[in-house]
C-alpha cells in the first residue's frame, strides 16, 4: 500500500531568517497557500500561511518570516495516507512536510495528489449537504481579475463561484489565472479584463441531496478542488476536498 514517500514533492522551504517580502512574493505569484520554514540546519520549525504575510506592508522590507511561523506537525516518509488526511485537518494546510529522523525537511505531500487516491479506498457515506459549506464566498462575473485574483490569495480558496443576477454562471479558479496570465501586468494597477472573459463556464455542479461517494467521482473526474452546490438556480454551498476529508475514516 502506497505511504507517503510514494507522493513527496518539493515544497516552498524558506529559512527561519528570511524576509516575508520575499516569502510572500514566492507565494502569491505560485499561488501556494503555505510554505514551510526551517533552521540552519535544515530542521522544520513551522509553517507559514500567505494570508499572515499578506498583512505585512510592502515597504516594510526588514521585517523576517519569524514572527509569522505556525507550529505545523509532520509526516516521516513511512506514514499511511490515512494518516497524511489526519495531519492535514489538525494541521488545517493543503500539504504536509516530511523529514527525516533528524527533523530534516525532504519534501512534502499535498491534498492534490493523495485525494483520488485515498477516497478511492472507501465507500463514502452520506449527502453533500452532510459535508459541504454554507457560507460560500462568490464573485460577480463583471468584476476584474486583480479583484478576484487578490479574494483567492487572501482566502485560500481555490476556486470562487461566479454569479450573474444571483444565479450561478461559471467558476473561476488559480487554474484558471495562472493559464490566462493577463492578472500578471495589473497586480500593481487596476485590471480591466472582467471574470466573464477568465472564468470557466458553464460550472460543474451538485445538488444537496446527491450522495457525497458520486460528487468525489466528479471532483476527481474533473481534478476539481471545489464544487458549487446548487439546490434549483440557488447557490446552497460549496463542497471542497477538505469537506470531503471529513468522511475519511481517520488513523488512530
Amino acid at each position: 500500500m502506497k505511504k507517503a514517500r510514494d507522493f513527496m514533492v518539493e515544497v516552498p522551504l524558506f529559512g527561519h531568517d528570511e524576509k516575508v517580502t520575499r516569502v510572500r512574493s514566492v507565494l502569491r505569484d505560485t499561488f501556494i497557500r503555505e510554505g514551510f520554514i526551517h533552521d540552519e540546519k535544515g530542521r522544520l520549525l513551522g509553517c507559514v500561511d500567505i494570508t499572515g504575510v499578506l498583512r505585512v506592508p510592502a515597504t516594510k522590507s526588514d521585517v523576517t518570516i519569524e514572527g509569522f511561523v505556525k507550529e505545523v506537525t509532520p509526516a516521516s516518509p513511512e506514514d499511511s495516507l490515512e494518516k497524511i488526511v489526519k495531519l492535514i485537518r489538525i494541521n488545517g494546510t493543503d500539504s504536509v512536510p516530511v523529514v527525516d529522523e533528524q527533523d530534516k525537511v525532504i519534501g512534502g505531500v499535498r491534498l492534490p495528489d493523495i485525494f483520488p487516491v485515498i477516497t478511492s479506498r472507501y465507500q463514502l457515506e452520506g449527502k453533500v449537504s452532510d459535508y459541504m459549506s454554507r457560507n460560500v464566498v462568490s464573485c460577480d462575473a463583471e468584476d476584474t481579475v486583480q479583484r478576484i485574483y487578490t479574494l483567492i490569495v487572501e482566502s485560500g480558496y481555490s476556486a470562487i463561484p461566479v454569479m450573474m443576477k444571483r444565479r450561478l454562471v461559471g467558476i473561476i479558479s488559480r487554474s484558471d489565472l495562472l493559464r490566462d496570465g493577463r492578472w500578471r501586468p495589473s497586480r500593481e494597477g487596476p485590471a480591466k479584463t472582467r471574470v466573464e472573459n477568465v472564468m470557466t463556464t458553464p460550472a460543474i455542479t451538485v445538488g444537496p441531496g446527491d450522495d457525497l461517494q458520486q460528487a468525489v467521482r466528479i471532483m476527481v473526474k474533473h481534478d476539481i478542488s471545489r464544487l458549487p452546490v446548487l439546490d434549483g438556480d440557488r447557490l446552497d454551498g460549496i463542497l471542497d476536498r477538505h469537506d470531503v476529508l471529513k468522511a475519511v475514516p481517520q488513523e488512530t
